[in-house]
């Protein structure tokens, strides 16, 4: 092929390959939103209100097809020691138990839409749980920013109409133990040199976050599964509705879906292009709540969530402008391809490893 043929196909090689990474995100805010409001319905609408039992559906359908694929060869695995586990992946494991426990059990109280308004406040754990740790910096502007954040989420809560102190605790929670793990992932694997993908994350994590899911359900849902009089409330339901085994199969197929398909964005996107998407997902969330499930939104809350995401895109713009000046001051050898930078996200936004 000529030079003249090759510059002739390279816009539509271009339009092609645009073509291919906005379909792979349009792909991945499907399934976000798909994972949650399916786990809405099943938890709140199914007749099955155990989140902990859902959560342990995820894992084990998560860790047996991650098991599979690489020992099929598909997927190379992390060659990982029984120390280097127990010291780096148990501790990340176990927050990220309470994170998926957690914020299933807040859908059982609060609307998706309230969920997603509450989840605006991650940038500010994370940025006060990286400061308590040693990852992130004390910085004036980003404290400021914070603050404008924290306001907007305050005012969404006081125009929430059908506020749940119970369910608003269980959100708050797994906002914490969420920025907690992302906090650990940088110092315990980062650190150590260990890299994960999706896949392989799947394969070391599920497991364990299977095998500390099973405490608390032995205590606190396999009782009322078992003997659902000692709840008339949950009794009265789950008769009426049954096992609700493919909604319970789509959540958990949904679930590794989103995780094959952030496996295939990492290398196709970029941290900013997937920050504008995860916005446009989150009110599409909203939206998606008011229409399947007529949660209702008033126009503070509305008032309150577009100050708290102004102060999100702006915190997200400085980070991005910091890491862009980072890279810069520091390129990577001649030898190693230059990767697209991509955000760490939160369970929060779908059920993501």
């Amino acid at each position: 092929m000529t030079a003249t043929e090759k510059d002739k196909n390279a816009p539509s090689d271009f339009m092609v390959q645009a073509a291919i990474t906005y379909g792979c995100i349009l792909l991945w805010i499907f399934l976000s939103a798909l994972v949650i409001m399916v786990n809405k319905y099943v938890l709140a609408y199914a007749g099955f209100p155990f989140p902990i039992a859902l959560t342990l559906t995820h894992m084990a359908f998560c860790a047996g097809l991650a098991f599979l694929i690489i020992k099929a060869g598909f997927v190379a695995p992390v060659n990982m020691d029984t120390r280097t586990y127990c010291r780096n992946v148990l501790p990340i494991a176990a927050l990220f138990s309470g994170t998926l426990w957690l914020g299933n059990a807040a859908y059982l109280y609060l609307s998706v839409a309230f969920i997603q308004m509450l989840k605006a406040t991650m940038p500010v754990t994370v940025f006060l749980t990286g400061v308590f740790l040693g990852t992130e910096k004390y910085s004036l502007m980003y404290a400021l920013n914070m603050m404008v954040v924290a306001v907007g989420v305050g005012t969404a809560s006081y125009g929430e109409l059908n506020f749940n102190l119970v369910g608003a605790i269980f959100q708050a929670g797994s906002i914490v133990t969420e920025s907690f793990r992302l906090c650990l992932i940088q110092l315990l694997l980062q650190a150590s040199g260990i890299k994960l993908n999706p896949v392989t994350t799947l394969y070391y994590v599920a497991p364990a976050c299977f095998a500390f899911l099973c405490i608390p359900f032995t205590f606190l849902e396999l009782p009322r599964m078992l003997r659902p009089d000692t709840d008339p409330a949950t009794a009265a339901v789950t008769e009426e509705a049954g096992l609700p085994v493919g909604w319970l199969m789509l959540s958990a197929v949904s679930a590794f879906a989103l995780n094959m398909s952030v496996f295939v964005l990492i290398g196709r996107s970029s941290a900013l292009t997937m920050n504008i998407a995860g916005v446009l997902k989150d009110w599409l969330l909203i939206m998606l709540s008011v229409v399947l499930y007529q949660s209702p939104v008033a126009g503070l809350q509305l008032f309150g969530y577009g100050i708290a995401f102004l102060g999100v895109c702006w915190y997200n713009y400085q980070k991005l402008k910091g890491a862009q000046q980072t890279l810069k001051s520091s390129p990577p050898p001649m030898d190693q391809e230059s990767k697209p930078l991509l955000s760490d996200g939160s369970t929060g936004n779908g059920q993501k490893l």
